[in-house]
């Protein structure tokens, strides 16, 4: 039996729950601030660092912002990334499948390098887990299992399954959009079954990709053709295909020459001959919203305060940059002597966020609405407007302004190098 069990708990000043992409950023953060903090993750063991981003590639992929990279090279992970596999895109297509409308945005329009990486989520959190391994603040659990959260005078203790005890001024929820830590804390979720899963897969085409991100809306939902550079090549791209479920059922029992004949002509064959090169797999696309991002001593960030669609591939990049806000609040709170678990300092990182992360959300819940009506008079309008926004400038760049993450005041750790001293 652990001292832990057997009396008094470990003390620290943060416990994050989750050892997901956002929890382990937001423990890298504080801790290279200086701040002790216990990372807890019901996964038996971290990623193997010689498997990620190495052989065929994973499913579950990201497309990561400027802003998000600025963040991840700030830790030092982004170098293990790059030197691994990810696949920067500098063009996007975005076409009605039923009409004529299309828009296309570049990097060189968003005065930007690239618009973003696509980028397996392995990778990204293999990368994290190797920086978090050089901070002597953070100790990070594998394995451990939360049975509950308790309230105390000194703030928020989280009792584990084998019966261990952690304490801290503030803990804090990354554990998913499933949030048990959420439940435990009493904090309400709205939530929205979208009437869509998401088909995900790997493929190759004949057609190189060129570093273009394609999107193109269907009667049943949108089809994202992801660019992937593999091996040096720029024939693979992931696969995010947003159906009704009964379509959903179908396509993920095609065998794969069917599947990638029926992805071919969804996509026009633009890339000409579509190959499958791994299992498809069918997830549910639930639209969650916490009703508030924290509570004395206790804060949500990523798909615990949000989930959203993946039209636009936002997710990630919303969760790290909660991160980001929270441990600059947390940093700043304890420069002028403040608890973590402080209400105000908590509040203000719920202000910064949930008014960016629900924007996002209902701009998403718009476009999944209007691109998902039948109706021939906004068929029309689809297509009207998408080759309106192709021929207006303004409108343009306010809408790469969002897909590349400049929006409202960002936190330090998301500015370029140049500029992070600057407001």
């Amino acid at each position: 039996m652990t001292a832990e069990q057997e009396g008094a708990p470990a003390s620290f000043e943060v416990i994050v729950v989750g050892g997901g992409m956002v929890g382990t950023a937001l423990a890298c953060l504080l801790g290279r601030a200086g701040l002790s903090v216990a990372l807890l993750d019901a996964r038996e063991a971290p990623l193997d660092p010689d498997v990620a981003g190495k052989g065929p590639p994973s499913m579950r992929v990201s497309a990561l912002t400027p802003m998000s990279r600025q963040l991840l090279e700030g830790l030092g992970a982004w170098a293990w990334m790059a030197s691994r596999r990810v696949s920067p895109y500098r063009f996007m297509q975005v076409w009605d499948g039923e009409g004529s409308g299309e828009v296309n945005f570049s990097a060189e329009q968003a005065g930007v390098p690239v618009l973003g990486h696509i980028v397996e989520n392995d990778v990204t959190l293999a990368a994290l887990e190797a920086c978090l391994a050089e901070l002597p603040d953070v100790d990070m659990r594998f394995g451990a299992r939360v049975a509950a959260l308790e309230s105390g005078d000194a703030g928020r203790t989280v009792r584990l399954a084998d019966g261990s005890r952690l304490t801290a001024p503030l803990v804090v929820a990354a554990d998913g959009a499933r949030s048990p830590l959420r439940e435990m804390a009493g904090i309400d979720v709205r939530s929205r079954d979208t009437g869509q899963v998401a088909v995900v897969t790997t493929v190759r085409t004949r057609l190189a990709h060129g570093g273009v991100a394609r999107q193109v809306f269907l009667p049943t939902g949108p089809l994202a053709f992801l660019p992937l550079h593999v091996e040096g090549g720029d024939r693979h791209c992931s696969i995010v295909w947003s159906t009704s479920p009964e379509e959903a059922e179908r396509l993920v029992a095609l065998p794969g020459e069917a599947l990638g004949l029926e992805l071919a002509v969804a996509i026009e064959h633009r890339l000409g001959e579509v190959t499958v090169t791994d299992r498809a797999l069918a997830v549910p696309l639930t639209q969650r919203h916490a009703e508030r991002y924290e509570l004395p001593g206790f804060a949500l960030v990523g798909d615990a305060a949000h989930s959203i669609h993946p039209l636009a591939g936002q997710g990630v990049n919303l969760g790290l940059m909660d991160a980001a806000v929270l441990a600059e609040e947390l940093v700043t709170g304890r420069r002028r002597g403040l608890s973590p678990g402080d209400t105000a300092l908590l509040g203000r990182y719920a202000r910064r966020r949930r008014g960016d992360n629900a924007a996002m959300l209902a701009l998403m819940d718009g476009f999944r609405l209007l691109f998902g009506a039948r109706h021939p008079a906004l068929t029309l309008a689809r297509n009207l407007g998408l080759s309106g926004v192709d021929r207006l400038g303004p409108l343009k760049r306010l809408l790469m302004q969002q897909a590349t993450g400049h929006r409202g005041r960002l936190p330090r750790a998301c500015r370029p190098l140049s500029r992070r001293d600057a407001g």
